[in-house]
């Protein structure tokens, strides 16, 4: 999102943003009404960050960038061989343009470690707590026997429960892409507070060969999957697509679907279907009162627009909690008395609008918005 873009087109984004996590009710609660009035100030607040702020034109030095570990699978066969390491080169080349450090476990030809111990070792090396995300790709095959799923590697296979015991240590944003067969006990296990998971099956029984790894390799860079237009591809972006694109798939070639992907983002472990979304949010009701996801996955980007890479990270960290606390209140709303829900929301937004303000300032001929 271009929440502090220094323009009017930034102005525009944010709006688009805005309604994208319900930070503005109807249309015509804006045009008359206490609420109207309220957001009127609000938006003037954010409106006079916006003119009066410059985002520095470079991240700041003290920022880190995210690592993607891509983990390329025994392929069983070399046609299979061939689809993977071309699903892994794309996402090397996301990573790439992205900035960020990238790492391929699974391909190397001259290494007396097994691919488990090597994967192990990698994660151990990384570090524990950081604002940037670290992105863990699963390509391949995978298996279920009833008790516990396996993503098979060449040599020893990783289990969901050595997957977990590894992962948690970690307290940084994690995104955790399982694209094999049977890989749906994984979103169950590695579940937790501040992950953002995506299997390629809804269940361990799913075991034929899975094609989401291979539409989803191709749409986390690309532009056609930004849906909201805010000039990056978000994971949730990408995984939508990507879904999409793999149910075309078994409709084109009149097959039965065998994989189903989930997407888990609120840590319960459930996980949320991509045709229970309509745009960036999930519309439909999940069972019990379930939370749906998307909201977090939403925030990811691993090629992020200029201006949101302008951001320094810690703000950006601040900015994504307080719209997943937008959207808490507004799943709240119908609990709460109505004047206590809008001086929440209020104050919400301008503690956006400050740290908009908060920014690095350059000089007004560096800015988008001088003439």
């Amino acid at each position: 999102m271009l929440l502090c873009t220094p323009s009017i087109t930034g102005l525009k984004s944010w709006l688009c943003a805005a309604a994208r996590v319900s930070y503005i009710p109807a249309v015509s609660d804006l045009v008359t009404g206490r609420w109207g009035r309220r957001f009127w100030r609000s938006a003037l607040l954010l409106l006079g960050a916006i003119a009066g702020v410059v985002v520095s034109a470079a991240p700041a030095a003290t920022n880190s960038c995210p690592t993607v570990i891509i983990v390329v699978g025994a392929p069983g066969e070399a046609a299979f061989g061939e689809q993977f390491s071309t699903w892994a080169r794309q996402w090397q080349q996301a990573a790439q343009k992205a900035g960020a450090q990238s790492f391929v476990l699974g391909l190397e030809t001259n290494t007396t470690a097994t691919d488990l111990d090597s994967l192990e070792k990698k994660l151990a090396e990384e570090p524990k707590e950081s604002t940037q995300e670290l992105w863990l790709v699963l390509i391949g095959h995978g298996t279920f026997d009833g008790r516990e799923a396996k993503f098979n590697l060449r040599g020893p296979d990783i289990t969901s429960s050595n997957l977990s015991s590894w992962l948690k240590p970690f307290k940084r944003p994690l995104a955790i892409i399982d694209a094999s067969s049977s890989s749906a006990p994984f979103l169950k296990d590695l579940s937790a507070p501040g992950r953002v998971l995506i299997t390629a099956t809804r269940s361990g029984t799913e075991q034929n060969f899975a094609r989401l790894g291979q539409y989803l390799a191709e749409a986390i860079a690309d532009p056609a999957a930004d849906l909201d237009k805010d000039g990056q591809t978000s994971l949730l972006e990408a995984w939508l697509m990507a879904a999409r694109r793999t149910a075309e798939f078994y409709q084109t070639e009149g097959r039965l679907a065998t994989e189903h992907s989930l997407l888990d983002d609120n840590g319960d472990g459930l996980g949320t279907p991509a045709d229970w979304f309509r745009g960036v949010r999930a519309v439909k009701k999940a069972k019990e009162g379930a939370a749906l996801d998307g909201l977090r996955a939403h925030q990811l980007h691993l090629v992020r627009s200029a201006s949101e890479e302008q951001m320094p990270a810690d703000r950006r960290a601040r900015r994504d909690a307080l719209e997943l606390q937008v959207d808490a209140l507004r799943d709240r709303k119908g609990q709460m008395a109505e004047d206590d829900y809008y001086q929440k929301l209020e104050a919400l937004l301008v503690e956006m609008a400050e740290l908009c303000e908060a920014g690095d300032k350059v000089p007004l001929e560096h800015s988008p918005i001088a003439p």
